[in-house]
């Protein structure tokens, strides 16, 4: 009753602090629940589609989950994990911070500070003043029918400028997870009319500073050609396009490789040369998951969800999912830290999920003995690591991933 009654009083104060507009952002910690590899998990305000929503991003040992939810879900949830699992928790609102905590030997507290913060965050992404392209007087944005010549964003092409800026504030903020001066070549696979291409490209050059080389891949002679003589009435000396396959590019010292879109098997192509070229950050927007749906389609094996599968557009979900959480299994093995999210990319293009990697730099994760994981215990993980592909693969009946064929694993 007591526990009940303090997690009661730290709703309320959460409750009152939605409706007066005074949340700051929550902050849970020290995970005892079931949930394998969960540690913490850290709420903010967003706003999608002008609805204000609350967004949990969930921190694991090797990969960061965001989804959001409406104000009511997220209550309930919250008070969920309270009950189960994490111990305790941090609400930052305007006028003070509340902490509950279960300390080790059951009991309860709850503890009132100072506010750590007097305002609040704006949950807004498409304010003018926070884009990272500038609608400005630029040759690329008016040559892309972007703007006209003074810098004016086309009526018909705002939900694709905001399609352009969201992608960078992406890129941005995992870029800034990385050493400074990591970026010095990438590679856009599949890049279309260069869209991300060319604003990437005035985003590590004129905002980073940053002497970036960016090669866009296309396989259509003619979007490359235009591409080319876009860069070049820009002045983007360091950016070109080149005509080819994901498959025969030769990624050698890319240090971030991206692919949005790539169909199928192509962003397996684009994932293993990133691995392949020990690329610091891979970025992916998966689309198209018949390789791993045929496999399912083919052996039809009997499971905990074959109610659902049985179900075309339910199979097709689920070999999505499952194509990419092999995926980021994969780029674990390979030392990366992976993070899977959705986002939005216009409005006129369904939710999309995008499979981040981020190399680790150290060699492990640390122990409190030795400081970094011995050989041994990394080999364990990999080791760990493949027994759940192999399970996964058994669970769902597929004989084969594309980019675990690649790798030969």
């Amino acid at each position: 009753m007591v526990f009940s009654a303090h997690i009661e009083q730290f709703i309320s104060v959460l409750e009152k602090s939605l409706s007066l507009q005074q949340f700051v952002k929550i902050s849970l910690g020290n995970y005892k629940g079931s949930e394998d590899g969960l540690k913490q998990l850290l709420i903010r305000t967003v706003l999608i589609k002008r609805e204000p929503k609350l967004a949990f991003t969930f921190r694991y040992k090797t990969r960061d989950i965001v989804k959001n939810f409406s104000e009511e879900e997220a209550v309930k949830l919250i008070s969920e994990y309270l009950q189960t699992g994490f111990k305790i928790a941090t609400l930052f609102t305007t006028k003070r911070d509340l902490i509950f905590e279960e300390l080790n030997n059951g009991k309860i507290v709850l503890r009132e500070t100072e506010a750590s913060t007097k305002a609040v965050p704006t949950a807004h992404h498409d304010q003018e003043k926070s884009r990272l392209i500038k609608p400005d007087s630029k040759p690329y944005l008016t040559e892309l029918k972007i703007t006209d010549a003074e810098g004016k964003v086309f009526k018909n092409a705002q939900d694709k400028f905001r399609q352009i800026n969201h992608y960078i504030e992406i890129l941005s903020s995992l870029i800034k997870e990385l050493p400074e001066g990591t970026i010095k070549k990438v590679a856009d696979m599949g890049a279309g009319k260069g869209y991300l291409t060319f604003a990437l490209y005035d985003y590590l050059h004129s905002v980073l500073k940053l002497d970036a080389e960016i090669v866009g891949v296309e396989y259509r002679q003619d979007l490359v050609d235009l591409c080319n003589a876009v860069a070049d009435k820009s002045n983007f000396d360091q950016l070109s396009f080149v005509k080819g396959t994901i498959e025969d590019f030769d990624a050698e010292n890319v240090n971030l490789l991206i692919a949005l879109h790539a169909c199928d098997t192509a962003t397996d192509d684009a994932i293993f040369k990133g691995i392949k070229a020990n690329s610091e950050l891979i970025v992916v927007a998966p689309c198209c998951h018949k390789q791993i749906r045929r496999e399912m389609e083919q052996n039809k094996a009997k499971n905990d969800v074959s109610f659902l599968t049985k179900y075309g557009i339910f199979l097709e979900r689920q070999a999505e999912m499952v194509t990419d959480g092999i995926r980021a299994l994969i780029l674990e093995y390979f030392g990366y830290k992976t993070k899977v999210f959705e986002f939005i990319s216009d409005a006129h293009t369904p939710k999309n999920v995008l499979v981040v990697g981020v190399k680790s730099k150290d060699k492990g994760a640390k122990s409190k003995d030795k400081g970094v994981r011995s050989k041994d215990e990394r080999a364990k993980n990999k080791e760990e690591i493949l027994q759940k592909i192999k399970a996964s693969k058994a669970y769902f009946g597929i004989g084969y991933h594309h980019l675990e064929k690649l790798l030969d694993l």
